[in-house]
């Protein structure tokens, strides 16, 4: 029989998805998945209650965290992906050709079901310059480093991801970045929860020279606008052209992204 999955955006909101059956729930000692089928979305991967990814709009979440930090830099080598476990931003990051990745995921569950019933997103892990660590990121960039590309592609600001948010982490990112190199991190939506991003930024500019927010429409995130951060010591600007196939970012959003709405910029400069 069908039934109906409801994720809490606030109070009194809630986005629902009419679900044709569950393909897998597992338990870890970090959280609660779940995998269903849809009707309207494909398949929906939901974490303590939260929606991670569908498989019909996880495109538009993965190009954007990933092609504006990997353009930003000229040459873009060695990559290092906190969390994505699904393989989603490894996938995107392939696609500039670098030399070696490393995905830091700490939940083993959520890797062994994307790659058993993700197949569309977890293919990176076929590649091998694709390496996976199942541990602690934090824990890992205090002893690794020479990296030009960080991405922070974890859930929210709370449980497990909540140290992937502070001002000590990103001291830690930055002794783990080359001299050129940029991070990304999703941060949230500023409709709903304009605190969430205005506070990345802030924990950011105590680091790095360079920051900026940008945002992308993702329907099946609270709200639809969904931001981003990305930051550096040398000046965020394109310096690469696209010379590959995408569903969503292309050059001319690399910096319309960040154009910000007028609510958005007084979050940003409060």
């Amino acid at each position: 029989m069908d039934y109906w999955f409801s994720e809490m955006h606030t109070p009194n909101i809630k986005l629902g998805f009419r679900i044709k059956r569950e393909i897998a729930h597992a338990t870890s000692k970090f959280q609660d998945i779940h995998l269903f089928e849809t009707y309207d979305y494909g398949k929906l991967l939901v974490i303590d209650g939260t929606v991670q990814t569908t498989t019909r709009d996880e495109f538009i979440y993965h190009e954007m965290i990933v092609h504006p930090p990997m353009f930003t830099h000229p040459n873009p080598k060695k990559i290092l992906i906190i969390g994505g476990g699904d393989g989603g931003a490894a996938r995107e990051v392939l696609k500039h050709e670098p030399r070696e990745v490393h995905v830091v995921e700490i939940d083993e569950k959520v890797v062994e079901i994307c790659k058993k019933y993700l197949p569309e997103i977890s293919s990176s892990y076929n590649d091998p310059r694709v390496h996976l660590h199942i541990e602690n990121g934090k824990e890992f960039i205090r002893r690794e480093g020479n990296f030009d590309v960080i991405i922070v592609d974890s859930t929210d600001p709370v449980g497990p991801a909540a140290d992937l948010f502070r001002e000590d982490f990103y001291e830690d990112m930055k002794k783990a970045l080359k001299k050129d190199g940029v991070i990304s991190q999703q941060c949230g939506t500023p409709f709903y929860h304009p605190e969430e991003f205005s506070q990345v930024k802030k924990e950011l500019e105590k680091v790095f020279e360079y920051v900026k927010i940008y945002i992308a429409y993702i329907p099946t995130y609270p709200s639809g606008m969904w931001a981003f951060a990305m930051a550096s010591d040398m000046p965020i600007e394109r310096r690469r052209k696209l010379n590959f196939a995408t569903k969503y970012y292309n050059d001319e959003i690399y910096y319309s992204s960040m154009s910000l709405p007028n609510f958005v910029k007084k979050y940003c400069e409060d």
